[in-house]
C-alpha cells in the first residue's frame, strides 16, 4: 500500500460523520479563537517595535526580547503544565489560561517602563505553552471520533492565521492610535474567547495523565529528535529575521510607515493563502514541501539585503517570505504528526517546546544581530539557519513505505486514544 492510498483510507475513517453537533463545533471555534488571541498577542509587537523601544527607552535588540521572553516560558511552561496538571479537567485549565491571557495583554498596555512590559511578556509565556499544548490534546474529545481531525485543524486554523495576521493587524491599528491600543485590542480578542470558552465547553477530562516517562520514550527516537531539531531551525531562522523586519523596513529599504504596515498586511494574506495551497498536497509530499518552502524562505532573506535599495524587489522578496512562512508551520505540523508516537498532549508539547524555543532563541540572537550588524545582520544570521535545516531534512531517508504505514498506525491509534 502507497502514501497514495493511506491517505484515502485515513480519509475515509473520517467521512462516515453523523449529524454534526453545531455547539460542539462552537466550543471548537472558541478554542480556535483562543488559539488566534495567544498568537496575535505573541506576534503582535513585531510590527511596533520600533515604536515600543522609542517610547520605552530601549534600543531595538533589547526591544527584541518582548518575543525572546514569552517564547522561552512557554517552551518552559508547555511540558511542566501537563506534568503538573495531572487529571485536572482540561476545560478549567483553558478558562484560566485565558485569563492569564488578558491579563497579560492588559499589563503589557499599560507598561510605563520596559521591566513592566517584559513582566505582562513573562506571564503571556506561562499560558501560551499551556494552552497550545492542552488545546490541540483536547480537540478530538470535543467532537465525535469521526470528525477530530477537522476539529484539530479548525484550532491549529486559529494558530495559523495568527502567525500570519497578527502582525500587520498589530501595526495596522498602531497606526491608526497608538501600540498601546493594539495591546487593548487583544485583551478584548482573549476576553471574547473566554467567555465563549466557558458558556460553550464541555467538561474535558484527561485521557491518561502525563508523565515524565512518556518524554524520555519520544526523545530516545531519533527521529523525533531530529524533526524537533527541524522545527527549531526552520522556525528560528524565521524568527530571528523576522522579529526586526520592521527596522529593515524603515532603516534599510527606507520605507515609511505606511508602506511598513501595507507590506506586513501583504505577507499575511499571501502566507494565509499558501497556508491553504500547501494543505492539498503537504500530506502527500512533505518532505518535498518542506525542501521548497525552506529553499524560498532561505533565498528571500539572501535578496532582501542585496537589494534594499529596489523597492520592487524589497516587496516581492518579502512577498515571497511570505508564501515560503505561511506554509511552513503546516508543513511542519505534518511532518511531527508522521515521526512522533501516539501521546497527543505530550507530543503537542514537545512542538509547542520546540517551536517556543525557536522563537525565543531565534529573536534573542537576532537582536545581538540588529545591535552590532543592523537589521542585514538579522536575515544573514537566518540564512545560516535555513542552511543547517536543509542538512537536517536531508538527514531523513523517509520513504513512501515508511510515511505509509505511518498514517495506517495514524488511523489505527486515533481509534484507540479517542
Amino acid at each position: 500500500m502507497d502514501i497514495h492510498q493511506s491517505a484515502s483510507l485515513a480519509d475515509a475513517s473520517l467521512s462516515s460523520s453523523p449529524a454534526v453537533n453545531p455547539r460542539r463545533w462552537l466550543a471548537v471555534l472558541s478554542i480556535a479563537l483562543g488559539s488566534f488571541a495567544f498568537v496575535t498577542t505573541e506576534y503582535m509587537p513585531v510590527g511596533v517595535l520600533p515604536k515600543i523601544a522609542t517610547d520605552l527607552a530601549v534600543t531595538p535588540g533589547t526591544a527584541g526580547l518582548m518575543t525572546t521572553t514569552p517564547g522561552l516560558i512557554a517552551a518552559l511552561s508547555a511540558p511542566m503544565l501537563l506534568l503538573a496538571a495531572g487529571r485536572l479537567n482540561r476545560r478549567s485549565i483553558l478558562l484560566l489560561l485565558s485569563v492569564a491571557l488578558v491579563a497579560s495583554n492588559l499589563v503589557s498596555a499599560f507598561a510605563t517602563n520596559f521591566a513592566t512590559m517584559l513582566v505582562g511578556r513573562a506571564l503571556l509565556g506561562i499560558s501560551l505553552g499551556g494552552f497550545w499544548t492542552v488545546a490541540l490534546g483536547v480537540s478530538g474529545q470535543i467532537v465525535v471520533e469521526e470528525e477530530s481531525a477537522k476539529a484539530s485543524a479548525t484550532i491549529f486554523m486559529g494558530i495559523t492565521l495568527a502567525t500570519v495576521i497578527g502582525v500587520p493587524l498589530g501595526t495596522f491599528i498602531a497606526e491608526l492610535s497608538s501600540w498601546r491600543v493594539s495591546f487593548f485590542a487583544t485583551a478584548a480578542l482573549a476576553l471574547t474567547a473566554l467567555l465563549m470558552q466557558a458558556t460553550l465547553l464541555p467538561d474535558l477530562p484527561p485521557r491518561a495523565a502525563a508523565r515524565i516517562a512518556d518524554f524520555r520514550r519520544m526523545l530516545a527516537r531519533g527521529t523525533v529528535v531530529r524533526s524537533l531539531m527541524l522545527v527549531a531551525l526552520l522556525f528560528g531562522a524565521h524568527f530571528c529575521a523576522y522579529t526586526y523586519i520592521a527596522p529593515f523596513l524603515e532603516d534599510n529599504a527606507l520605507l515609511g510607515a505606511t508602506w511598513v504596515t501595507a507590506l506586513l498586511l501583504g505577507f499575511g494574506i499571501v502566507g494565509f493563502m499558501s497556508n491553504f495551497v500547501a494543505s492539498a498536497f503537504v500530506t502527500s509530499h512533505p518532505r518535498l514541501s518542506l525542501f521548497a518552502m525552506t529553499a524560498l524562505l532561505m533565498a528571500s532573506l539572501v535578496a532582501l539585503p542585496v537589494y534594499a535599495q529596489m523597492h520592487g524587489a524589497v516587496i516581492a522578496g518579502v512577498l515571497a517570505w511570505g508564501v515560503a512562512y505561511g506554509a511552513i508551520p503546516l508543513c511542519l505540523s505534518v511532518w511531527m504528526q508522521m515521526t512522533s508516537p501516539q501521546q497527543p498532549e505530550a507530543a503537542s508539547a514537545l512542538f509547542v517546546g520546540a517551536v517556543q524555543t525557536a522563537i525565543a532563541a531565534g529573536s534573542l540572537a537576532g537582536g545581538v544581530a540588529v545591535d552590532h550588524a543592523g537589521a542585514t545582520g538579522a536575515m544573514h544570521l537566518g540564512v545560516l539557519l535555513c542552511a543547517m535545516g536543509l542538512a537536517v531534512l536531508a538527514s531523513f531517508s523517509t520513504t513512501r513505505r515508511t510515511l505509509s504505514a505511518v498514517l495506517e498506525n495514524q488511523v489505527v491509534n486515533r481509534r484507540r486514544f479517542t
